[in-house]
């Protein structure tokens, strides 16, 4: 594609002609909520497939319920519970139901641990007898009912616990649990973060027996940070965080037998140095299926565990000479038949094997990639997922035959389509939007896809921002270093190509990842639009080793992290200088986590093609981030110094010459703050002026309070002054 193509293409442009579009956007209508989009609640299928419930509030009585809707009406059926009419429980935060919808799980004074884990009492409501109590005065973490609805396990203070509704008798399965030493049922930092789980047990399919993996981290190096709170004096708070290299957590699988009262170590092979990223019981209440996967994390078996002999069985081993990803798609089908997904063909598909591992057949097959499976309807032997098949910007549903034949897209409209469906997968709930859209609810028929009522649209947001000068996402491709890359851009108000403009690009790069699709606003495209308003252009691409075209370009990364995502992004940047309507001298590049990475390596790497960058929560050498992500890329850094090394910004601060804006959390369990410290030194050795920014006791998310509007209050003045 030449220059001048550079912004043709498939083109999305907002259009309000019923208002004068002539107001500007401002970062405390933005980070205010000005234009939040409503959404719909989490909800609830009920097994009749005809109704769903919501948790709803009440901010005049502060109490909260479970209600029930209709599906095809949406009008209210019952209430389930209401928190008012429960003793010692003014409101609660989450629930859980039985399998049976006879007993549920209701959650109240939850407390953040790191991303996706918490504490909390819960409490159990037992629907026939409309009676509750309290499961324990204490937080705990991660409760589950058993498929029965008859018992409850969960884990405090490290170890797991039963609790029989039934006979009222509660059994603490382990013993040992110990903070950063042992852990029951729960997994560790490193886990939680990087394979995204917290639960570490499961309930056998007859409720007799739990699973459940052991983390013992005596030997795992630990990381302090200290929170400054408002007290005279801070507090430390040191968790057990294994830099790359360094060692993990020794895991271990366990099985405890309710029936026998017995707890078995399973021995799974002669593995060493190994991770076990999700077990998961199958439809045999005596066959558990269990992940194994290698620290190189590019060799994954699929073992399923005999539980009446203890004895471990590889059905399915993948390979790949990159890595494997881990998802949560394994489904079991009534024969032990299994559901899978895999890049092996060099695209993320659907696959049938029989229990023994086996293959039965390949679902579905393409250039293209599955992006979410939504389930498996047994009564029509359909499979419902989400894919990129039209265009690799977009989302759509598909259902598609177990034999791979009559498949079928079911959503109508051009963008980012997802899915919620019913119990017995007769309806689902579309969640629609693009880049001119506003996030639309509707009611969907899942044989046809047509549509049986809205539910919601946010129609009130689209008047209201018919008053601004709204500035539109063109998409397009540009081709750079031999790749087409997706591309969109926000062109400055009054845009006219005889003028020059500064750029801003914006980027993330991480392995796997998409930042231009076709949906609705974030906050940080408001945030854009007001930049383009004040006449700057931004731009963002997708280079090399981003997702969803396929393993081969997403893994063409490997082994050096950092190097061909920071050459495509210099390449754009030059591309860009050369069109008459661009100011070449004044291009600059922002980003966040591993973007804050990219946009300094861009800076310190090419002085000469970027005039500044900004880089918030950054990794700045990858020795300093954690083993699972880092060696899934990099290998170790004793077997890949080069890889390390060679693109950490840490070590290139000698090309210095633009403006610098360095900017993190100082509580960021994530990306430490250590990663800052140790580039300030490293630019302060060297004489090199910039501008930074601590955040106190903010984590990698830096919010809180008016955090978000200080923080692009301080990036948008950096802008306006150096760019």
């Amino acid at each position: 594609m030449k220059i001048t193509q550079l912004f043709l293409g498939f083109l999305l442009c907002v259009s309000f002609t019923t208002v004068a579009q002539n107001k500007a956007f401002t970062l405390e209508e933005i980070w205010g909520g000005a234009f939040r989009t409503e959404r719909l609640q989490s909800l609830h299928s009920m097994n009749n497939g005809k109704e769903y419930s919501v948790l709803e509030s009440n901010s005049e009585t502060k109490s909260t319920s479970i209600e029930v809707y209709d599906y095809a009406t949406g009008e209210k059926a019952n209430t389930i519970i209401k928190s008012s009419n429960i003793d010692d429980l003014q409101f609660f935060q989450n629930y859980e139901f039985s399998k049976d919808e006879k007993r549920i799980l209701l959650a109240t004074e939850l407390e953040q641990i790191y991303r996706r884990s918490s504490r909390g009492i819960y409490h159990i409501f037992d629907v026939p007898s409309n009676s509750s109590f309290k499961i324990s005065d204490k937080k705990i973490q991660s409760p589950a009912l058993s498929p029965d609805g008859n018992k409850l396990a969960y884990v405090l203070d490290n170890n797991i616990y039963v609790l029989n509704f039934v006979t009222g008798e509660e059994i603490q399965l382990t013993d040992d649990g110990k903070k950063n030493e042992i852990i029951n049922g729960i997994t560790d930092w490193v886990y939680e973060e990087e394979f995204a789980f917290v639960r570490a047990f499961d309930w056998s399919a007859d409720s007799n027996k739990v699973a459940f993996i052991r983390f013992d981290e005596k030997e795992v190096p630990e990381f302090s940070m200290d929170v400054y709170g408002t007290a005279l004096y801070q507090k430390q708070d040191v968790f057990k965080y294994p830099k790359a290299g360094e060692k993990n957590a020794k895991v271990s699988l366990h099985i405890a037998d309710l029936g026998t009262m017995s707890l078995d170590k399973i021995n799974l092979g002669d593995y060493k140095d190994f991770y076990i990223p999700r077990i998961k019981w199958s439809a045999n209440p005596d066959i558990l299926s269990v992940q194994v996967l290698n620290r190189h994390q590019n060799n994954l078996d699929l073992i399923f565990v005999d539980a009446k002999t203890k004895t471990p069985k590889v059905v399915l081993n993948e390979k790949d000479e990159a890595y494997i990803d881990i998802t949560d798609n394994l489904t079991f089908l009534e024969d032990n038949s299994f559901i899978w997904t895999s890049e092996k063909d060099g695209y993320n598909h659907i696959y049938h094997y029989k229990e023994t591992g086996e293959l039965i057949n390949q679902v579905t097959t393409g250039s293209w990639e599955v992006t979410d499976y939504y389930g498996y309807d047994a009564a029509n032997k359909t499979i419902f997922y989400q894919s990129v098949e039209n265009k690799n910007i977009n989302r759509d549903i598909y259902s598609i035959g177990l034999d791979g034949k009559n498949k079928k897209r079911l959503s109508k409209k051009e963008g980012t389509n997802d899915a919620d469906f019913s119990a017995d997968f007769s309806q689902y709930i579309n969640y629609f939007s693009n880049s001119e859209t506003p996030f639309e609810f509707t009611l969907n028929n899942a044989t046809t896809g047509d549509v049986i009522r809205e539910i919601k649209n946010n129609q009130g947001l689209k008047d209201k921002l018919a008053q601004y000068d709204v500035r539109p996402k063109e998409f397009s491709t540009i081709e750079i270093n031999g790749e087409t890359l997706n591309m969109w851009t926000i062109k400055p108000k009054d845009f006219d190509p005889k003028k020059k403009y500064p750029v801003l690009m914006y980027q993330y790069s991480g392995p796997g990842s998409q930042s231009v699709s076709n949906v609705w606003n974030r906050s940080n495209d408001y945030w854009y639009m007001m930049l383009a308003q004040q006449g700057y252009m931004i731009v963002c691409v997708d280079g090399r080793g981003t997702g969803l075209k396929g393993a081969k370009f997403k893994k063409v990364t490997q082994n050096d992290l950092g190097n061909l995502e920071v050459q495509d992004q210099i390449a754009v940047a030059k591309q860009l200088g050369a069109l008459p309507y661009v100011d070449a001298s004044r291009i600059g590049i922002w980003g966040w986590s591993y973007g804050g990475f990219m946009s300094s390596n861009c800076l310190f790497k090419a002085p000469d093609t970027f005039k500044m960058a900004i880089a918030v929560a950054p990794v700045t050498s990858w020795r300093f981030y954690d083993t699972i992500y880092t060696e899934r890329y990099l290998m170790t850094p004793q077997e890949n110094a080069k890889g390390y090394d060679d693109n950490s910004p840490i070590n290139f601060v000698d090309g210095l010459k633009g403006k610098f804006l360095l900017v993190h959390g100082s509580a960021d369990d994530n990306v430490h703050v250590q990663n800052t410290m140790r580039l300030i030194e490293a630019l302060v050795q060297k004489n090199k002026d910039f501008e930074w920014a601590i955040y106190p006791d903010k984590n990698h998310g830096i919010y809180g309070g008016n955090t978000r509007l200080h923080l692009y209050n301080k990036m948008t003045n950096f802008i306006k002054t150096n760019l």
